[in-house]
C-alpha cells in the first residue's frame, strides 16, 4: 500500500508547474568581445532541430568581417536569431572550451530552479521549434529573425525541479538506448566501408561501357517538405546518399504533367548525384520504396545499367568504395568550391574493376550482408526517437504522469 503522505507530496509537487515566458527562467547573459587580429577564435554554431552545438574551425581575427564576437560559455541557452526558426537552440555542454560565435547567437543564463538538462531536453520538441517559428519575424525565409526579447516573451509550461530531475532521467535512459544503437550503426558502416573498398582484383574498364545511358532529371520550382498526402514530389539531392536511397528526402510538386516518363523514379534505379559540394558529388545509390509520383531533379542522374555485364547492386556499392570515390570526384568541376559538378563525358571514363558476373554477386553478398545489420540498427534507432518523442510529449503536457525523484516514490 502507498503512502499517502508521499502521495500528498507528489500532488503538491504537480501543481508546482509553471505557466510563465522564458524570462521567468532565462536572463540575458551576453557578453561580447572586441575582435583581436592578432587572436584566433574557437568558433562555434547551433544544429537546427535542437540537435546541440556546431563546432567550426577556429577563425583569425585578421580574417573575419566582424568587430565584435560572443563568448560561448558552458552551461547556457544560446539559439540562433537568424535560424530560430528551424529550431536552432540548445543549452551548451558544461564542458564546452572557451568558444565564440558572432552576434546572431544570444545567451541567457538558467535560473536556480531550473535543470540544465531538462532544458536542452526542451529544446528538442516540437512544442519549443513551433513557438520560435511564431516568434519570427522579418522580411520572410532567411531574413526572418527572433529577437531575445521575443524569445523571452515565449511562454512555456515548466515543472518544479524534482519533476523536471525526473524527467531528465527517464528521457535519459531512452537517450542512451539512442546512442548505444547510435554507436553499433556507426561501426557497423566501418566494416562496410572496408568492405567496399576490397574490391575485386580485375581489369578496369571505362563504366561508359557497362551503361545504356544516363537520363537527366527535370529543373523545376519546389514547395515545400513532401509528406505522405502529395500525389508529387521531386527528389534532393540528400535522397541520394553514400549508397543510401533515402525517399522521405524530397519536395512537394503541385502538378506532375510537366514531366516525361524519363522523369519518374522507379524502384531499382541506379542513381547518382552529379553537383553537390566536392566531398558529396557523385553519390550513388538504388531507389527502394519509391511512392508513387516521385520525380527526377535535374541535379541527379539515373544510370540505365547493361545487366548483362554488371549489376545494379554491384555498382552501387563498387562506385561507395573509397578508390572509386575519389575518381568520380576527380571528374568534377565549376567555378565554386562549395558546388562542383560532373559531365556525363568525364564520368564515362572513370574506370571501374568489372569481374564476372558470380564474382560481382560475392562482392555484393559480403556487403549486403553488412547492409542488413545497419538497416535493422537503424531502424530501432529511429522506433525509438518516436518513443521518446512521444514520451517526452506526454510528460511535458502532463498526459503521462511521472513521480519526482526527490519524492523517493
Amino acid at each position: 500500500m502507498s503512502d499517502p503522505t508521499n502521495n500528498d507530496n507528489a500532488a503538491r509537487v504537480q501543481e508546482g508547474w509553471v505557466q510563465a515566458p522564458l524570462a521567468r527562467f532565462l536572463t540575458p547573459n551576453v557578453e561580447s568581445v572586441d575582435v583581436d587580429p592578432e587572436q584566433t577564435y574557437p568558433t562555434v554554431g547551433v544544429l537546427n532541430r535542437g540537435r546541440g552545438m556546431l563546432y567550426r574551425d577556429p577563425v583569425a581575427g585578421s580574417s573575419t568581417s566582424y568587430k565584435k564576437l560572443n563568448r560561448i560559455g558552458p552551461g547556457v541557452l544560446v539559439y540562433s536569431r537568424l535560424k530560430a526558426f528551424e529550431g536552432a537552440i540548445t543549452v551548451t555542454p558544461d564542458d564546452l572550451p572557451e568558444s565564440f560565435a558572432s552576434q546572431e547567437f544570444p545567451t541567457f543564463a538558467l535560473a536556480s530552479d531550473v535543470d540544465p538538462d531538462f532544458f536542452r531536453i526542451l529544446t528538442t520538441t516540437q512544442r519549443m521549434w513551433d513557438a520560435l517559428q511564431g516568434a519570427s519575424k522579418g522580411m520572410g525565409g532567411r531574413r526572418e529573425r527572433v529577437k531575445p526579447a521575443d524569445f523571452l516573451n515565449i511562454v512555456m509550461d515548466i515543472p518544479p525541479l524534482p519533476v523536471q530531475e525526473r524527467i531528465v532521467e527517464v528521457i535519459g535512459a531512452v537517450n542512451d538506448q539512442i546512442a548505444a544503437l547510435d554507436t553499433e550503426a556507426e561501426a557497423l558502416e566501418g566494416i562496410l566501408e572496408s568492405l567496399r573498398s576490397d574490391l575485386p582484383e580485375t581489369d578496369h574498364q571505362p563504366i561508359g561501357d557497362v551503361l545504356l545511358g544516363i537520363d537527366s532529371g527535370k529543373s523545376v520550382q519546389a514547395g515545400g517538405e513532401a509528406s505522405a498526402e502529395d500525389k508529387y514530389r521531386i527528389l534532393k539531392l540528400s535522397a541520394v546518399q553514400r549508397g543510401w536511397f533515402k525517399p522521405s528526402e524530397a519536395k512537394t510538386l503541385t502538378e506532375g504533367a510537366a514531366f516525361s516518363p524519363s522523369h519518374v523514379v522507379k524502384n531499382g534505379d541506379l542513381l547518382i548525384t552529379r553537383a553537390n559540394t566536392p566531398e558529396r558529388v557523385g553519390f550513388v545509390a538504388v531507389a527502394k520504396n519509391v511512392p508513387e509520383g516521385t520525380f527526377m531533379p535535374d541535379l541527379i542522374w539515373r544510370l540505365r545499367v547493361d545487366e548483362s555485364r554488371v549489376s545494379t547492386d554491384y555498382l552501387e556499392h563498387a562506385l561507395s568504395s573509397r578508390e572509386l570515390r575519389t575518381r568520380i570526384s576527380g571528374t568534377s568541376g565549376g567555378t565554386s568550391k562549395s558546388m562542383v559538378k560532373i559531365n556525363k563525358r568525364g564520368f564515362g571514363t572513370v574506370r571501374v574493376p568489372i569481374p564476372p558476373l558470380p564474382e560481382q554477386s560475392e562482392y555484393v553478398r559480403r556487403c549486403d550482408a553488412v547492409v542488413g545489420g545497419i538497416t535493422a540498427t537503424r531502424a530501432e534507432e529511429a522506433r525509438l526517437r518516436k518513443v521518446r518523442a512521444v514520451l517526452l510529449s506526454g510528460l511535458l503536457d502532463r498526459t503521462i504522469e511521472i513521480e519526482p525523484a526527490a519524492l523517493g516514490v
